[in-house]
C-alpha cells in the first residue's frame, strides 16, 4: 500500500495532514470480459439454432451463476480501484444478465417478452454511458459499444418475435463474444507484464494511468469521491 498526504484541517482548526492510502490490486477487467464472452455466447448458441430452445436454461443458469455475480465483483473493485466507468459498466452488465437469466428460466422455451424487450432496450441506453465516458480505453469502450448494441438488437427481437431479429441477436452475441475474449486476453497481459502486448488503444489520461509515475496517479485525489465531501 502507499499513502498521500493532503493538507486539511484538525478539530480545532489547526492545519493538519489527512492521509488517502492507496491499495495496489490486479486488475478485475479481464474476469469481467470473460464473464461476458461466456454469458453471450451461451445465448448466441440459442438464438441461432445451435441448441435446442428447451436447453435455454442451461445459458441461464450461466448468466446467474457465474457471469452475474463475477461481473457485480468486478464492478465493485472497479470502483475501489477509482474506475467509475469500469463499475458502472460492469453494474450495469451484471443486473442485465441477471434478469435475462432470471425470465429465461421462467418462461417457455422459444417464447418472447414484451417486458424483457423494454428492459434490454433501456440496458443498451444505460450501457452508452460508460462506453462515451470510457472512449480514452478504445478497446475497453468498444466492448461496453458492442454490449448496447447486443442488448438492443435483442430487445427489438423480444418486442416483434421475429426470427430475423432472433438471428441477428446471435450474430451480434458471436461479434461481442470474439472482441470480449480479445479485450480480456489484452487487458490481462498488460496487467501481467506491465506493458502492452496487445493493443489496448489507451489515449490521453488512460495512457498516463499506465505509463505515468505514482505522482500522475494521485493527481487530482483530493476532489475524487470518496476524498471529497460529497458525490
Amino acid at each position: 500500500m502507499s499513502g498521500r498526504d493532503l493538507p486539511g484541517e484538525q478539530p480545532a482548526g489547526q492545519a493538519g495532514v489527512a492521509r488517502v492510502v492507496l491499495r495496489p490490486m490486479g486488475s478485475p477487467l479481464p474476469l469481467g470480459f470473460l464473464g461476458l464472452a461466456l454469458a453471450t455466447t451461451a445465448f448466441a448458441a440459442v438464438e441461432l439454432g445451435w441448441v435446442p430452445a428447451a436447453q435455454a436454461h442451461v445459458a441461464a443458469l450461466a448468466a446467474l451463476l457465474f457471469t452475474a455475480p463475477l461481473q457485480f465483483l468486478v464492478s465493485v473493485l472497479g470502483f475501489l480501484a477509482r474506475d467509475p466507468v469500469a463499475g458502472a459498466a460492469m453494474g450495469v452488465l451484471s443486473g442485465t444478465w441477471a434478469v435475462i437469466g432470471g425470465v429465461t428460466l421462467v418462461s417457455a422455451p422459444g417464447t418472447a417478452s414484451a417486458a424483457l424487450g423494454v428492459v434490454l432496450l433501456t440496458a443498451a441506453a444505460a450501457m452508452l454511458v460508460p462506453a462515451l465516458a470510457g472512449l480514452p480505453k478504445l478497446v475497453a469502450a468498444a466492448v461496453m459499444a458492442l454490449s448496447a448494441t447486443r442488448f438492443a438488437i435483442t430487445g427489438v427481437y423480444e418486442l416483434t418475435a421475429s426470427a430475423e431479429w432472433r438471428t441477428a441477436a446471435g450474430v451480434a452475441g458471436l461479434v461481442l463474444a470474439v472482441v470480449a475474449y480479445y479485450a480480456a486476453l489484452a487487458f490481462e497481459l498488460e496487467d501481467a507484464h506491465g506493458r502492452a502486448l496487445l493493443p489496448v488503444a489507451r489515449l490521453g489520461r488512460a495512457r498516463t494511468a499506465v505509463r505515468g509515475d505514482l505522482g500522475d496517479q494521485t493527481k487530482g485525489l483530493a476532489r475524487e469521491a470518496g476524498v471529497r465531501e460529497q458525490l
